[in-house]
């Protein structure tokens, strides 16, 4: 069933893991797809591969979505879903946080999610969806990670307030928390090959689960929150994490 027929919807960092294959999920359910991403050369190959609109945009910059919102605009109109999916991932032990490490994360992960939202609200139909894409590290205490906790709690916060304010035009807004997910964000880290497969197995250990997730597993929730399925729901969480938020002492 095309739940998502006719639906125009927007995939910040949809060029490779969760963006991508909530993208494609999309696709399948039939909607009309733009994706973005910073990396001109891998949004052109992933537009290419799903058979979409590819848009080149870096959420750090309020100039670069605004250009983005306006191509938009100007080639579709106005937009009925919106995933807030572009983030990074960088750990640091406390001690050792950089201001650069710091104000990187703080303008992706947040301000560009609250700009991204922001400026694409003018032409957001009433009655459609906003997913911002969050973590369980906003809950989990999880070492190294104090900078990337607080953008997504920073970002869950916000998501409660927006569903209270964007409520009378029946325009919904939720927070999807995945735990680990076998995607690249890793493999951006700037750790070596023996650190990550340490940090990965560790992780995979506290899982009650024992597996890493899927990007289309998270996908699938995505696209139900993007549908009508889900239209009394608003200003929610969503932990999908294969039990790791509620078993944090598993391993």
């Amino acid at each position: 069933m095309n739940k998502l027929n006719g639906k125009i919807a927007i995939v910040t960092g949809g060029n490779s893991g969760i963006g991508y294959a909530s993208a494609k999920e999309f696709i399948s359910q039939g909607a009309t797809v733009v994706i973005t991403g910073r990396n001109s050369e891998k949004v052109q190959v992933a537009a290419e591969e799903l058979g979409v609109t590819g848009i080149v945009a870096d959420v750090k910059s309020i100039s670069a979505i605004e250009d983005l919102v306006e191509q938009v605009k100007n080639d579709f109109g106005k937009i009925d879903v919106l995933f807030v999916n572009a983030g990074v991932f960088q750990p640091a032990p406390i001690g050792q946080i950089s201001e650069e490490l710091f104000d990187n994360q703080i303008s992706i992960n947040f301000k560009g999610a609250v700009f991204t939202t922001e400026k694409f609200l003018p032409i957001f139909n009433d009655g459609g969806a906003i997913i911002n894409l969050s973590s369980i590290n906003a809950y989990t205490g999880m070492p190294n990670t104090a900078v990337y906790a607080a953008t997504k709690a920073a970002l869950n916060s916000y998501t409660r307030t927006a569903a209270t304010e964007l409520a009378p035009r029946n325009i919904r807004i939720n927070s999807v928390n995945p735990g680990p997910i076998a995607t690249p964000i890793f493999e951006k880290t700037g750790l070596e090959e023996e650190q990550l497969k340490g940090l990965g197995e560790a992780m995979q250990n506290r899982i009650p689960l024992k597996r890493y997730g899927q990007p289309e597993e998270i996908a699938k929730l995505v696209s139900f929150l993007a549908s009508d399925d889900a239209s009394f729901i608003t200003g929610s969480e969503y932990n999908i994490d294969g039990g790791a938020n509620i078993n944090p002492l598993l391993g």
